[in-house]
């Protein structure tokens, strides 16, 4: 593998395994995330990490197999440019439902 993908593969691997330690190890609860804000600006800022770093790879080999590496590109967008328009709830189940997904994803092409 190229070593360039191989770094964003981490650098997609530390932003998730950084979500996650926001909780310390608790169960993840969405109203501590609504509540807090700079829990949720700095979950929206790993998001934009992972985001990036998956367009990158993309760019360097369309075939990497990461699911919906399109979708996370995308969200990365929405979050810099339509950061406005993107609710907390739609953050929450991205944090719930893809990224344990994402890190399995990562941890196979490590």
């Amino acid at each position: 593998m190229d070593e360039r993908i191989e770094k964003w593969l981490y650098d997609i691997r530390l932003a998730i395994d950084e979500i996650d330690g926001y909780f310390n190890h608790e169960n993840k609860k969405f109203t501590d995330f609504q509540q807090n804000q700079m829990l949720k600006r700095a979950i929206e800022r790993n998001l934009e990490i992972i985001g990036e770093a998956t367009n990158r790879i993309l760019a360097k080999d369309p075939n990497v197999p990461i699911s919906n590496a399109r979708k996370i590109v995308n969200l990365r967008n929405l979050v810099i440019h339509s950061y406005d328009n993107i609710s907390d709830e739609s953050i929450w189940s991205i944090v719930i439902n893809n990224l344990p997904e994402l890190k399995k994803d990562v941890d196979k092409l490590i």
